[in-house]
């Protein structure tokens, strides 16, 4: 093998390694040093119903989590973390969840994608609605 093979195997190795290891903070919620988010448990109360605008929504950035209310009285939940490359969505408006980072959009309604880059709808988080509270099932 020559000096130039070797060198090459290293950096491509290296920057594989350096990839994985930043991709790794968009996946599990937990790190192995427990630092990071903070991941609503179930039970735990998100919002108020009247603290969600009918046809809009609201981020909860601790909690990674959208709650909207596309119709009155019809309440959803999606992971407020994009999908094209694991940005936290910012702002909900005009029907729509947005990602400041690529423009991403994702509908309020089912969080199916409304314009690119994002290659997948937002995950849906199941809530309940009891009375004034919207909790995490």
């Amino acid at each position: 093998m020559t000096d130039s093979s070797t060198r090459r195997t290293v950096l491509v190795t290296g920057a594989a390694a350096a990839l994985t290891a930043g991709c790794s903070k968009y996946g599990d919620s937990n790190d192995s040093s427990g630092s990071s988010s903070v991941k609503a448990s179930g039970g735990q109360e998100l919002a108020k119903t009247s603290d969600i605008p009918v046809g809009g929504g609201k981020i909860l950035k601790a909690q990674k989590i959208v709650v909207t209310q596309p119709k009155k009285d019809e309440f959803k939940a999606f992971s407020a973390i994009c999908t094209h490359q694991g940005c936290t969505v910012s702002a909900v408006a005009n029907g729509t969840i947005n990602c400041p980072c690529h423009g991403s959009k994702f509908n309020i309604a089912d969080g199916s994608v409304a314009g690119g880059p994002a290659p997948k709808p937002l995950p849906a988080e199941q809530i309940t609605v009891e009375g004034n509270s919207i909790r995490l099932a």
